[in-house]
């Protein structure tokens, strides 16, 4: 399993309130979700008008998808009319195969026990023993 992540910082030169920058990335947002398989957010620079910054997350069963759909989206954020692209940086990290190299989770739950009794302080369930 491959997550691929991109931060994009735009320029939004003709954004004179946050009304106007919102309506910008707004239509970068929503149009990367219609077009692409992505997770899309502003991560940063949420009161600067005429700067906003882009996390966009994918996930895969291979790296060079990832890397494909992290392009594409920065292609689709560069093509935009009302704004420019200031910096891109993207990083694909591998969880191994199906996921297994995911540290937490049930299986570490299951390792130390915490479904036993005696591992997490859920109430014992009631026993009808008549």
């Amino acid at each position: 399993m491959f997550v691929g992540v991109a931060r994009i910082v735009l320029q939004i030169p003709g954004a004179r309130s946050l009304k106007d920058r919102r309506r910008v990335v707004k239509g970068l947002k929503d149009r990367a979700r219609a077009k692409l398989p992505v997770s899309i957010a502003e991560i940063g620079d949420l009161e600067r008008w005429q700067v906003a910054t882009l996390g966009i997350s994918v996930v895969s069963n291979d790296s060079a998808r990832c890397s494909e759909v992290l392009s594409h989206v920065a292609t689709l954020a560069g093509s935009a009319h009302d704004a420019l692209v200031a910096d891109v940086a993207t990083e694909i990290v591998s969880f191994g195969d199906g996921g297994t190299g995911i540290r937490g989770g049930i299986e570490q739950a299951l390792d130390r026990g915490a479904f036993t009794d005696g591992g997490f302080d859920f109430p014992a369930p009631e026993r009808d023993d008549e």
